[in-house]
């Protein structure tokens, strides 16, 4: 009589879900704790490890900054390629929660190997462990998206998602200032400790997600990579809706990767700018794109639909073709100018305006798609759906990498790029 009296009605409408009470709940606060430090953690040793080893090198091992980055990128997105399919299966024939512990717990491992690497200043050991910290981001991302609807209510799993974009892009921003703060203020032992405690914190959040059934039966794990990619993506092409979302998705990493890659050189040679510009940047990006997810659950009412995806796509258009009509007429040359003169100039607001609209059309844009990507897979292979849409988004921000070099070599300028 009790559960009859508690459970609502078939005909009322689903209880709004709060931001606050979803995070505070142990089946959505640990996994979202686990995914804010597992992205934390990941920019800041990807940035500090980059830093320290460019302004490091000498003689023999010297490499440059313009081979380091890209091979440093390379590196963390090489393991995606090779082990998402792989992952898929694993994390469906599993319980996600317990395989995530496992990972997380692997995750203490690499951080102490990365420590004693950034003390020891080793060129050859911190980019072989960018590598394995590739493989542990490829084995997770399926989890962090598949464990979802195993997790939340129907009505809440637009929130869910919204608040991972808001948290991951959150943390993609401290975990880039802390990197560079870290790198350029602190010295290794700083770098060490943080990163170690950071993964233990990332695994003991870890320990309370919930436990989930496995949906399907255990995969042999598969070593021809390429044919297990293959087939994991002609597979996921067989369901309409799964697979426009991920194409969605990953045009949506294709232009965020454009931007995020840009920040550097468009403050520096278009507004002569001084570093703290690009962290500003970088802020405002992150912050609308939590915004923007936010205002997707808030427009849609927790409904899954994809109509806020045309309007996402039209903001991003509109906001980008400002930002070119915003920019100087010529770059800006001479010294370094501080923030503060950046900011002294009307016409910057209009520039952070833009970024901001860019980023919250582009929340707008990727959290249905997402919350549909989830839903409309077969429940029996959606970790490995969602791995095959890591392929796609890792495959999409080469591209990405690929069509802006050979842009800025035609002769483009960056803001050209931009539009």
């Amino acid at each position: 009589m009790q559960a009859l009296q508690s459970a609502p009605s078939a005909a009322s409408p689903p209880r709004r879900a709060s931001p606050l009470a979803l995070l505070a709940s142990r089946r959505f606060g640990a996994l979202f704790a686990t995914q804010f430090f597992s992205a934390f953690n990941d920019n800041a040793l990807k940035n500090a490890l980059v830093l320290m080893i460019a302004y490091r090198t000498h003689g023999a091992d010297a490499l440059s900054a313009g081979l380091l980055i890209p091979l440093a990128g390379g590196l963390f997105i090489l393991p995606f390629f090779l082990c998402s399919a792989s992952a898929g299966a694993l994390a469906d024939g599993s319980d996600k929660a317990w395989l995530a512990r496992i990972i997380k717990l692997v995750e203490i491992a690499v951080m102490l190997a990365a420590a004693a690497g950034v003390i020891a200043g080793s060129t050859v050991v911190l980019l072989a462990l960018l590598f394995a910290m590739g493989v542990e981001a490829a084995f997770f991302g399926p989890i962090k998206y598949a464990i979802l609807p195993d997790l939340l209510a129907p009505h809440e799993l637009l929130l869910g998602n919204a608040l991972v974009e808001a948290g991951t892009f959150l943390a993609i921003l401290l975990g880039t200032i802390a990197g560079m703060l870290i790198a350029t203020g602190h010295g290794e032992i700083a770098v060490a400790t943080l990163i170690i405690l950071v993964a233990i914190a990332a695994w003991g959040a870890s320990l309370m997600i919930p436990p989930t059934s496995p949906a399907a039966m255990p995969a042999p794990f598969q070593w021809n990579f390429v044919a297990a990619t293959a087939r994991l993506i002609g597979s996921a092409a067989e369901r309409p809706v799964p697979f426009r979302s991920m194409l969605g998705i990953s045009w949506f990493w294709l232009v965020g990767a454009l931007y995020l890659s840009q920040f550097p050189s468009y403050v520096r040679f278009v507004f002569g700018s001084e570093e703290m510009v690009v962290t500003l940047f970088l802020a405002v990006f992150s912050v609308g794109v939590g915004a923007g997810s936010m205002l997707c659950n808030r427009i849609l009412r927790g409904r899954i639909s994809a109509r806020t995806v045309p309007w996402g796509m039209l903001g991003l258009a509109l906001f980008s073709v400002d930002l070119w009509l915003a920019n100087p007429a010529s770059p800006i040359v001479g010294g370094l100018t501080p923030i503060s003169a950046f900011l002294a100039v009307p016409e910057s607001w209009r520039i952070l305006g833009d970024l901001f609209g860019i980023a919250a059309s582009g929340g707008v844009f990727i959290v249905p798609l997402y919350a549909l990507l989830q839903t409309a897979s077969d429940e029996r292979r959606r970790a490995r759906t969602i791995g095959a849409n890591n392929i796609i988004n890792a495959a999409a921000m080469v591209l990405s990498a690929v069509l802006t070099m050979a842009l800025v070599a035609a002769g483009i300028s960056v803001p050209g790029c931009f539009c």
